[in-house]
C-alpha cells in the first residue's frame, strides 16, 4: 500500500507534532538526500558498485555492496515505491557492513533507470503509481530468479548459507513472492510496512510465502494496523498452521513508511528497533 492520502496525513501529523517541518522535510528529501543512519559498530569494510542485472525482460540497474573480503550470505533488497536511491544505498551499505553481500534493486528498470522518482521520497505518489502498477505477480517472481541467481554467481555470496530478502511498503510483498519464486534459497524474509501481504484471492503474498520454509519478521505501521486491525492475525494464523517460525508485530506510535531514513515520517527509534531485529532474524536464519 502506498496510498498518498495516507502519507500526506501521516507528514501532516508530523509536522503538527514539531518532529518535521514542511521545509525540512523538502529540504532533506527534495534532492533524495538520506539522514544519516547511525553507524554500525565494529562495521566491516566493504566493497560497493552500481551493477547491471539481466532478466528475462531486459536489464536492471542495481547497487551492489558486500564485505571487502571474505565471502558473506546474500541479501535482496525491495525498495519501497520512491525506488532505488540514496537512502536505499545507505542501508543497503549498512546491512553489508554487519557481514552481508547486498543488492538493491531498481524494481521499475523496465520503464526507466535510478532514480525513477522526479523527487525523491518528496515525489507526490500519484506520479509514481503507473509504475507500481506495471509490476505484478509474474514480474516480480521472475525478478526475483534472475536477482537471486546473479547473486549467487558473485564469489562474494557465500553458497553454502540460505538467502535473505527484505521488501519496504509495496516491496513487503514482492519479498514474500521472492522466497515462494526461489524457496530452495530463501531462508528469511523480512516485511517493513508491507502493503498487499494479505489480499482476498489464492495467489495472496502471503499465502504463498506459508508454502516455503523461510523464517519471517513482519513489522506493522501502527496507522497501517489501525485501517486493517485483522490483517496481523491473518498472518499470524497462516503462518502458524504452516509451522513456519513468524515475528509479527505493530509498531507503535509508528506511521506507515517510517523506516527509510529519507522519509517524511522516519521514526528513528522505532527503525533502529526494527533494524535490530532484522539483524537478530538474519543472524538466525541465514548462519
Amino acid at each position: 500500500m502506498c496510498d498518498q492520502d495516507h502519507f500526506d496525513d501521516d507528514k501532516r501529523d508530523f509536522e503538527a507534532r514539531g518532529m518535521v517541518t514542511r521545509r525540512q522535510f523538502g529540504a532533506l528529501l527534495g534532492a533524495g538526500v538520506a539522514m544519516m543512519l547511525p553507524r554500525v559498530a565494529n562495521a566491516a569494510p566493504v566493497t560497493e558498485s552500481e551493477v547491471t542485472v539481466t532478466t528475462p525482460d531486459g536489464t536492471a540497474d542495481c547497487y551492489f555492496v558486500h564485505p571487502a573480503t571474505g565471502t558473506a550470505p546474500a541479501v535482496l533488497i525491495w525498495p519501497d515505491i520512491f525506488g532505488l536511491r540514496p537512502a536505499f544505498r545507505q542501508m543497503g551499505k549498512r546491512l553489508a557492513e554487519s557481514g552481508y553481500s547486498v543488492l538493491v534493486v531498481n524494481p521499475f528498470y523496465r520503464v526507466k533507470k535510478a532514480p525513477t522518482a522526479s523527487n525523491g521520497a518528496a515525489t507526490p505518489i500519484p506520479e509514481l503509481r503507473p509504475l507500481m502498477a506495471a509490476l505484478n505477480e509474474t514480474t516480480q517472481m521472475t525478478d526475483a530468479k534472475a536477482f537471486i541467481a546473479w547473486l549467487d554467481r558473485q564469489p562474494s555470496v557465500a553458497k553454502n548459507k540460505k538467502v535473505g530478502t527484505q521488501g519496504y511498503c509495496m516491496g513487503g510483498p514482492i519479498a514474500f513472492r521472492t522466497a515462494a519464486a526461489v524457496p530452495d534459497r530463501v531462508g528469511a524474509v523480512a516485511s517493513f510496512h508491507g502493503g498487499g501481504l494479505v489480499i482476498p484471492q489464492p495467489n495472496s503474498p502471503h499465502l504463498q510465502a506459508s508454502k516455503t520454509r523461510a523464517q519471517f519478521l513482519i513489522q506493522i505501521a501502527d496507522n497501517d494496523d489501525q485501517r486493517a486491525p485483522d490483517e496481523k492475525n491473518v498472518l499470524k494464523a497462516t503462518f502458524a498452521e504452516a509451522k513456519l517460525p513468524a515475528e509479527i508485530e505493530v509498531y507503535t506510535g509508528s506511521a506507515h513508511g517510517w523506516c527509510p531514513p529519507d522519509s517524511g515520517v522516519y521514526n528513528e527509534p522505532a527503525a533502529e528497533k526494527a533494524w535490530a531485529r532484522l539483524l537478530v532474524l538474519y543472524s538466525k536464519a541465514l548462519a
